[in-house]
């Protein structure tokens, strides 16, 4: 059930730094990755001449192989985790020469293909033979089809539709989010360019059409497809609250250990971590277990985790030259959440079962711009109107009010294993009738639940100033749907079983 220390392995060097710098900060002419004039422009504006150039693609849309990954054996996890992570990082420099070219794209209209695509295609190749290699040497079998993953394609930044067959990526049991029936406001049109001096990101989102006013969500909706309205009727009514604070000791660091272990900013953006002080991409289980905790109960050793939220307001923050910072497009003043309520609740049909320890969940998805909404599953709102929730835009809150980001984690687990090699696979929504399906268990369902007091961004000609955003994988564009939560079980036996106890009885505990 345990995990040990995987071998230590730093990312591909970067090719960009430079180029990514002048993205991040917004310096050195027409380089910004989001090249389309917005719909409310007039003759005057500064958006109108970009119109004089041929299109260009706003980001690099690369086929996840990470998620195709169902099955790959315990011995060779280390290594193909360790691939998994030099392709993000292949990613990260193709967009970042994507971004600092535009010259040269605006003069060859093959440019892209030739000098960013193909090359990327032929690198991701290599790592995906590599990956196969380390499952078929561990007893596994790779299928050939992997090498159709290899090609990326440049694409205009628009909002991803759903994918056939895609799960609802809801996780709508126990009275969390609701039902998705649409969303007021029409679709995205997330190629807007920003202009000069839009404070934080240099041009690589958010851009206004990113944003909508919180008053104009019709109640009770979320928009993600297939939504499931929750019944407010538990099998197991009670709940167990945890206290572990905001991050006020701003402990963070770029990398990620479920999907990265061993690999320095496998995250390629910021976390904020409460719980758990030892998570970084290093840790060992033993390490996790052992570590100090933010928590009031001190039995609660768990890790909670998230990407951060900055505003762009001109103003830089620490990591403004790191990577995973701002040499990567997450620039901005980092937001202290002013509440994190972490919370567990039970199932609508039955009772929960204890998670077992070390159990790994991450919902929503970081790559959702380009994957599609399949595994989408966080939402925004703002306090007072959080029966109004979004997935793909920000909030603009009333004055008084303030944003609202909520996770609701995957409640049924496969009664086996702590993680999958896909990350996804043991763990599982429940169904339309509020079960699991195929043999899984209910385990109890962790909401968390983020306030920040955030100036609300100004929107004036089709453009924002001073927007807030989450960060991101760099050619993620720094969207809303990437939104994603984090979460490794560390809780004492003792105080887990408390928490099975208190859900089925109905009680409430912390």
């Amino acid at each position: 059930m345990g995990r040990n220390t995987r071998k230590r392995r730093t990312p591909l060097a970067t090719k960009a730094v430079a180029a990514s710098v002048a993205l991040a900060l917004g310096g050195g002419g027409l380089i910004w990755a989001n090249f389309y004039a917005s719909a409310h422009e007039d003759g005057n504006n500064w958006q109108n001449r970009t119109r004089s150039a041929p299109a260009q693609v706003a980001t690099i849309d690369c086929p996840d192989v990470g998620q195709q990954l169902s099955e790959v054996p315990d011995p060779a996890r280390g290594e193909v985790d360790g691939e998994l992570a030099s392709m993000d990082q292949q990613i990260t420099e193709a967009y970042q020469t994507l971004a600092s070219t535009r010259d040269a794209q605006a003069q060859d209209a093959s440019y892209v293909q030739n000098a960013i695509l193909q090359p990327l295609k032929d690198r991701r190749k290599v790592l995906i033979d590599r990956i196969k290699l380390e499952i078929n040497r561990a007893g596994g079998s790779a299928s050939d089809e992997l090498d159709n993953l290899a090609g990326c394609t440049g694409t205009p930044a628009e909002q991803p539709q759903p994918t056939d067959g895609g799960g609802n990526g809801d996780g709508n049991n126990n009275g969390g989010d609701n039902g998705g029936d649409g969303q007021e406001g029409g679709g995205q049109d997330g190629g807007q360019e920003q202009p000069p001096g839009n404070g934080g990101q240099g041009g690589n989102g958010p851009v206004a059409a990113d944003f909508q006013d919180i008053t104009t969500v019709q109640p009770n909706s979320r928009n993600l497809p297939n939504g499931l309205a929750a019944n407010g009727r538990s099998g197991s009514k009670g709940s167990f609250t945890t206290k572990c604070g905001t991050n006020s000791n701003d402990n963070h660091n770029t990398d990620n250990v479920i999907v990265a272990p061993g690999v320095t900013n496998g995250a390629h953006h910021l976390h904020d971590y409460v719980g758990n002080q030892s998570n970084d991409a290093f840790a060992s289980d033993d390490d996790l277990a052992n570590a100090e905790t933010t928590c009031r109960n001190q039995s609660d050793r768990s890790s909670y985790f998230w990407p951060v939220l900055r505003l762009q307001d001109g103003t830089q923050d620490f990591d403004q030259n790191a990577a995973g910072g701002g040499t990567e497009g997450n620039a901005g003043r980092i937001l202290e959440a002013e509440q994190a309520q972490l919370k567990f609740v039970g199932n609508r049909t039955g009772p929960v079962v204890a998670m077992p320890k070390a159990l790994r969940i991450i919902t929503g998805d970081a790559k959702a711009f380009v994957n599609g909404l399949a595994n989408a599953n966080t939402s925004w709102t703002c306090t007072g109107f959080e029966d109004r929730q979004l997935t793909d835009k920000y909030p603009l809150c009333p004055e008084g009010s303030d944003v609202v980001r909520l996770s609701n984690f995957q409640s049924c687990w496969d009664g086996q294993n702590i993680d999958s090699a896909n990350h996804r696979t043991h763990v599982a929504f429940v169904g339309a009738d509020g079960r699991c399906a195929n043999g899984f268990k209910a385990i109890p369902q962790l909401q968390v639940r983020l306030v920040y007091d955030v100036p609300t961004p100004v929107i004036e000609n089709g453009t924002v100033q001073n927007p807030f955003a989450v960060d991101s994988f760099p050619e993620q564009l720094h969207k809303p749907i990437t939104d994603h939560n984090d979460f490794i079980n560390f809780f004492s036996t003792k105080t887990m079983k408390k928490m099975v106890n208190c859900i089925n009885q109905g009680r409430r505990c912390q």
